[in-house]
Order: structure tokens, then sequence, then C-alpha cells
């Protein structure tokens, strides 16, 4: 009996170390980061070599009261549109002169009243529908704070047309300069979710997560996608939605989209929270099912996104994995039964740091130092409560982000 138990342990204790072990392969697979700010296709005009004409595109960039961000978005798209393009504004319940502002800039603005249906899955889903007459042949969605590098659509679009399937764009938020060690743990953290592991899934298996913003979608996919659904992490819904039908996501370095973290410390708390309880829904929500398809269906693409769907919010599962270590170590010194559940969770946090210390060094290192990396522990205990109104009350809807100027 002594013996089931200490097995059923450390079997538990197994389950509890999977998370590290999938973060550990996707960052081994993610390889050495790229040489350049992108890693296919140069220049602003024209198509990447190999791929096809130039599509015509449309760029939907739903806001909701984004009157102060706004315009630097619509600046950075016009450019890279051609005369067949369309460049469309969803101003979404809007309080504020959003819409007046960007047609004053020269973007076409359909606007949504509806306070009963609220998310940025409802504005998409508006955006889609306004473009039914004149359909283009890829959609892109850039969030209303965000830019978009210089040339990416030339790059981007023509991928997206010939691979028929949707193309994640690299997304990273950005600290401002001279910023605190918790901006830059935050920006570092970025990194490791939004081009470690989407870069080592796509080289493992050739699929990753949809982030929201920066993705481009065929038309015909677009066009028929259940986009109003109201769910608070709409972008990974969507993409697991297409992966499961075949259709899943390509990840570019062709072209970044970038914004900036709020300054306020209370801000970027309700903005991470926003984040990680959509994660932690699409975690409970899809994982059981996306793991059975993977192995019925052998899969490659559905693997690779059901071992990166597995792993929590970094700093959660540090905070748990540190604390199991630790009570099983106590544990094992009272009775030698829990010994191989100790040993398996001391695995479970070694390829944890080591997976951590192997994207800093490949990924990060320009962003912090080494002894600042060894206070990424503190930055997991603020963010306790992040995971306590989780437990106590899900977030949902659209809940846009105010910066420290408003």
């Amino acid at each position: 009996m002594t013996g089931l138990l200490s097995a059923l342990l450390a079997l538990g204790a197994g389950v509890l170390a999977l998370p590290a072990l999938a973060l550990l392969v996707l960052t081994l697979a993610a390889g050495r980061r790229p040489p350049g700010p992108v890693e296919a296709g140069s220049g602003a005009a024209g198509s990447a070599p190999g791929l096809p004409a130039r599509p015509r595109v449309a760029v939907l960039v739903p806001a909701h009261n984004e009157s102060r961000h706004v315009l630097p978005t619509i600046a950075c798209l016009r450019p890279q549109l051609g005369p067949r393009d369309r460049l469309l504004v969803v101003a979404d319940n809007c309080s504020d002169d959003t819409a007046a502002l960007a047609r004053e800039a020269g973007a076409t603005v359909v606007e949504r009243f509806d306070a009963s249906l609220r998310g940025k899955g409802y504005a998409l889903a508006f955006g889609v529908d306004a473009l039914r007459a004149d359909p283009p042949d890829v959609v892109f969605v850039i969030d209303a704070d965000c830019v978009l590098s210089e040339g990416a659509i030339a790059r981007v679009a023509p991928e997206c047309a010939a691979a028929g399937r949707p193309v994640q764009m690299l997304n990273l938020m950005h600290a401002a300069p001279g910023a605190g060690v918790r901006h830059r743990v935050l920006e570092f953290a970025m990194v490791m979710k939004n081009l470690v592991r989407p870069l080592g899934s796509f080289r493992l298996g050739g699929a990753c997560h949809l982030m929201g913003t920066g993705m481009a979608l065929p038309w015909s996919l677009m066009s028929t996608a259940r986009l109003a659904t109201g769910h608070i992490a709409e972008d990974m819904k969507l993409g697991v939605e297409l992966a499961v039908a075949g259709h899943p996501a390509r990840f570019s370095l062709g072209g970044e989209v970038s914004s900036a973290f709020p300054d306020d410390s209370g801000t970027a708390r309700t903005q991470k929270s926003r984040w990680e309880h959509g994660h932690l829904a699409i975690l409970t929500e899809e994982l059981p099912r996306v793991l059975g398809l993977a192995w019925r269906t052998r899969r490659p693409a559905l693997a690779v996104m059901a071992l990166d769907l597995m792993i929590p919010p970094l700093a959660l599962y540090g905070l748990v994995l540190g604390a199991a270590v630790a009570l099983s170590l106590l544990g094992a010194w009272l009775w030698p039964g829990l010994v191989p559940a100790a040993q398996v969770l001391l695995l479970g946090l070694a390829a944890t740091v080591l997976a951590v210390g192997l994207g800093w060094w490949r990924y990060g290192r320009h962003l912090l130092r080494a002894r600042e990396l060894l206070s990424t522990p503190l930055y997991a205990l603020w963010k306790l409560p992040v995971y306590v109104a989780y437990a106590l009350q899900r977030r949902s809807g659209w809940v846009r982000t105010r910066r420290k100027d408003e």
C-alpha cells in the first residue's frame, strides 16, 4: 500500500512537472535568435522572394476609446497600403472622438453601439460584415494602440495568401527607456511568451497561437470565422478553432507589431490580469480537446499547440512549483515514500530554470542583467493578486487599458 501511494504521488508530481518540460522543449526548438529584426523578406514594397504578387488587403483596427493612440497606428499603416487596399477602423462603443480623428486621418470608419454585447470579437465581426460587399484577399487585424513595422504588410500578405492559413507576426510590448526592473521583467516575460514559445512551436510543428493583433487571415477563413463570442481570449480561441479545422497559424518574423507598457503599476496589473485570466480560461476549456485530437490524428500542429497551451502563466507556475518542491522536500524528510515525488518536482524546477535561463541568454540579455533576472520570483509575488482574482471572479469582456496620461 505504501509503495502504491508513493507511486501515485510521483505520478502527480510528474503531471505538475509536464509544463516545465513543455517550456524547455519549445525554448530549445526556438534555437538562436534570428540575425536581424525580421526573418523573411526585406524592403517596404513588392513581395518577398518566391511569393506571388501582393494580394488585396484590408486592415481592421478595432478601437474602444482610443483617441489618444489611434493616430500613430493609422500613420504607420497608411504608407503600407496600395490603391486597392482598405483601412477600416471599427469604433466600438466609443464615448470619445476616436471615430472623428480616424476619419480625419484618412481611415474608413464604422461605428458600433451595443452595450449588451461588448468585446473585441464583436467589433471584429462588425468590421468583417462591413467588408463583405467588396471583400479583400487578406485581412490584417491591428489593435488601435499598436505600431506595425515598416514593410510588414508587403511581406506577410503574400505569405498568408500563398499558404491559405493565418499568419501571426511578432507581437511585443516595450518598456519605456530607463524603465525600472519590474517593467523590464514584464518585457522579458512577453519575449518568452510571444517570441520564444511561438517560434519554437512553429519550428517544431508548423503552428502557433494567434495573439489578437499583428495577425493576418485569408478572407475565406476570416469571413466564416466565429468571431462574435465575447470570450475574454477571443484570439487564442479563434486560433485553436482554426487549427482544429485544419488551418493552424504560421508564425512570421517578417513583421513586428509593437506597443508600450502602461507606466502605472496598477494599470499594468489590470492588463496582465485580463491576459492571464484569458490564458487560464483557454487552458481549462481547450487543452483536453486539443490534446485528444493531437493524440488521435497525430497532427504535429495540434501537438505543438497543446504543448504551448499546457504552460500556465509562468509566474503562477513558478509559485505553484516552488511551493510543491518545498513541501515535498519537507515531506520526504519525514516520510521516505515522498522521495520519488520530490525528485520529479526538482527536475521540473530545474527544467523551468534552464528554459528561462536559455531564453534570457538568447533573447533577453539586452533587457535584464543576470542579477536582475534573479529578481523574477518577486515579480511572481507582485502578480499573486491576479491569480487570487481569477479564483474568485474571472474577467470577461473588453476592458480597455488605461494609460498614465489619461
